[in-house]
């Protein structure tokens, strides 16, 4: 499981500790209280043989509870993806129902992509700080920090992209900014996690009541490197985890004007058993400079980890 994005995120008053500065100890203390906050009971873990466990947690729900492992990173850098294996391993090897990496920086697509279908959950800073003030504990991002918002205005002139389909299943819809069959970045892949590129020329939207997922394209504002924009979907493990792409049938997109003024409906594959992930199609910019759609269809049995992988992110 993994947090998804909520928006407009607190990085804490500037009387709150800042948490880079914490002592190592005092921060894993700090995580630990914010579990038994949270209701459970927690302890940490003796450092001279903690098995890359910092804190453990018992969650006392019939239903949903179990023994948690807890690791906390204080990173400035974005974690790497093999941290997140690891704790899988750790997790596997504890016997445990749930593993948890939180951490003061933050996770890229790679990580998101593994821990998906997984019982981990990934907590960075944002969240963190978030959720310490949720429960009157006290934390902060760094002096200066303020808040932000994952709610900026796309640019004016952009198109809309909606997405919709038959049967039941719960699907994400992403967007890979890429040079030939290469994602630009991390930051360039656009799904739950990460909203929008760092220029804002991609970002999800609210589907309209046509639609079930969607989001806006400034094609004229793409990065200049960027000569493809692949389109994809994959099951949402959170909602379906026993689901595949034989649901996603007579699937269809919508492209608009910024306006919401249909231009026309593309083509995209039905799934096929056994997949969970699929590129519906690609934008591709011509020598002229217009894009024009191409249908995909390759679909991955390994849903977004196997997507993502082969486009070039970073998983382990």
């Amino acid at each position: 499981m993994c947090i998804r994005d909520r928006g407009v995120v607190s990085h804490g008053g500037d009387d709150d500790p800042d948490l880079f500065e914490m002592d190592p100890i005092a921060f894993e203390a700090l995580v630990a209280e914010l579990f038994r906050a949270r209701g459970m009971r927690a302890v940490m873990t003796r450092r001279s043989n903690d098995g890359g466990v910092d804190v453990e947690a018992q969650d006392p729900d019939p239903i949903s509870g179990g023994r948690i492992i807890v690791q906390v990173k204080r990173y400035r850098k974005t974690v790497p993806p093999t941290a997140v294996r690891d704790l899988y391993g750790t997790v596997q090897g504890a016997g445990a129902n749930k593993g948890v990496l939180v951490t003061t920086s933050g996770f890229g697509p790679g990580s998101y992509a593994f821990a998906d279908g997984k019982p981990l959950t990934l907590v960075s800073g944002e969240e963190l700080v978030e959720l310490l003030a949720q429960h009157g504990l006290r934390g902060r991002l760094g002096r200066g920090s303020r808040r932000r918002t994952a709610s900026a205005e796309a640019p004016d002139d952009h198109n809309l992209l909606g997405m919709s389909w038959s049967g039941s299943v719960a699907l994400d819809m992403c967007a890979l900014v890429c040079s030939g069959s290469r994602v630009l970045s991390d930051e360039h892949f656009v799904f739950y996690n990460n909203p929008r590129t760092p220029d804002g020329s991609v970002r999800t939207a609210e589907p309209t009541l046509a639609d079930k997922a969607a989001l806006r394209v400034a094609f004229e504002a793409l990065p200049a490197a960027a000569d493809r924009l692949v389109l994809a979907a994959a099951i949402d493990p959170a909602v379906n985890p026993e689901a595949d792409l034989s649901l996603f049938t007579d699937a269809r997109l919508r492209l608009a004007d910024a306006a919401g003024a249909e231009l026309g409906q593309l083509e995209v594959s039905d799934g096929r058993p056994g997949e969970t992930a699929l590129v519906l199609g690609s934008f591709r910019k011509r020598a002229g400079g217009d894009w024009d759609f191409v249908i995909g269809g390759k679909g991955y049995e390994g849903g977004l980890e196997a997507l993502v992988r082969d486009h070039g992110i970073e998983v382990a």
